[in-house]
């Protein structure tokens, strides 16, 4: 097996939506095991069922018991649920839920022991998955619990190739996001962000752009005062640590016109506020990347898409765009790591006694060199 292709693994989502639809258009050009080690978490008999009734073009996996028998050059696939599993095309059934929650529980626990460098998780339906073990309202809030380390927060970030949208409040109800601002939740979302852009995508000083919550951010406190009580002192605050983050920018127009294209980055207050514009402008190649923590993890940018499922209409790009971004994240979040962990020493000389001394600014007491 070489070293140098990164191995994925891929949760097969909602079995009775879109997911296997787009797995299996993606997959049929073999090409992309060219750049990867691909192991699907899912079904073969569900794969076969859902391949027959769109008559896609075929795609031929390779069993295996374990990620860690998966073959160079071959779609392999890891069978996790149960043999009677049952397909019903658009329809959210339990049986979905348990299948989905099965093949994410096999993936995860993988990746937590070096099995697979990176989850690629295709869409679940949030409502069936709940259950005792998954009371999470997605895939971000599940990866916090079962990665973090000493405390640190998943950031869900929406990105391709030039836009990049981060979200302060998450998968939570519009009535509660304002009175979950906070200043220092715009400040953690800021660090991580800005942490990301370096580490994860190859950003030196990124610029970062933070929208209002109210509309015309505000007006001077007339239509809300969250910019000035809140936004505005958080931006202030995080200057102090060199973060570039400017605004708060009125959204409604920031999109429209263009203003995105000069930040490396955008910070949207609450979930529909930066994934509406984002879904505009970037649906069929934007992928759901979670930053934050020690684990790479991409989606594609879309739902179960109940509504078109077997029909043969899901454009499966998003889902081959997020294979690529998990791929080059982990190539970037190593190099950033390796060129990081051992940087150059600071030296100067100075005079001691007549003879030329090279203190060493790293340590507490100089060192001469000889």
């Amino acid at each position: 097996m070489s070293s140098n292709l990164v191995r994925i693994g891929v949760t097969h989502g909602d079995i009775n939506g879109v997911g296997y639809e787009v797995i299996l258009k993606t997959f049929a050009d073999i090409r992309i095991v060219e750049s990867c080690i691909i192991t699907v978490y899912g079904s073969t008999k569900v794969a076969s069922y859902h391949r027959k009734a769109m008559e896609l073009q075929p795609v031929t996996f390779n069993a295996v018991a374990s990620a860690a028998d998966a073959v160079v050059n071959k779609i392999n696939i890891l069978n996790c649920c149960s043999e009677d599993l049952k397909v019903e095309i658009g329809k959210s059934t339990e049986s979905a839920g348990e299948a989905a929650f099965q093949a994410l529980e096999k993936a995860t626990a993988d990746l937590k022991e070096g099995l697979i460098d990176v989850l690629v998780t295709a869409p679940i339906n949030k409502l069936n998955i709940q259950r005792g073990e998954f009371h999470f309202p997605g895939h971000t809030e599940y990866l916090e619990e079962k990665f973090s380390v000493n405390g640190s927060k998943s950031l869900m970030i929406l990105a391709n190739e030039t836009l990049r949208v981060a979200l302060v409040t998450g998968h939570l109800p519009l009535a509660e996001v304002a009175g979950a601002l906070t200043k220092d939740k715009i400040k953690s979302t800021l660090r991580i962000f800005n942490k990301s852009l370096q580490r994860d995508f190859g950003i030196q000083k990124p610029r970062i752009a933070v929208l209002s919550l109210n509309p015309h951010a505000g007006e001077k406190g007339l239509l809300g005062s969250e910019e000035a009580e809140i936004i505005t002192p958080a931006l202030q605050e995080i200057d102090n640590e060199k973060i570039l983050a400017f605004g708060p920018f009125a959204a409604d127009g920031f999109f429209g016109s263009g203003s995105f294209a000069r930040f490396d980055g955008i910070v949207a207050m609450y979930h529909d506020q930066g994934l509406i514009p984002f879904k505009t402008l970037a649906m069929e190649n934007g992928v759901n990347f979670t930053a934050g923590l020690p684990v790479v993890r991409t989606s594609p940018a879309h739902g179960t898409g109940y509504d078109i499922a077997g029909k043969n209409e899901a454009s499966e790009e998003s889902f081959r765009q997020a294979i690529y971004m998990g791929i080059d994240v982990f190539k970037k979040r190593k190099w950033f790591d390796e060129a990081s962990a051992n940087p150059l020493k600071k030296m100067y000389f100075e005079k001691n006694n007549g003879k030329d001394e090279t203190v060493d600014l790293t340590k507490d007491e100089p060192e001469i060199l000889v």
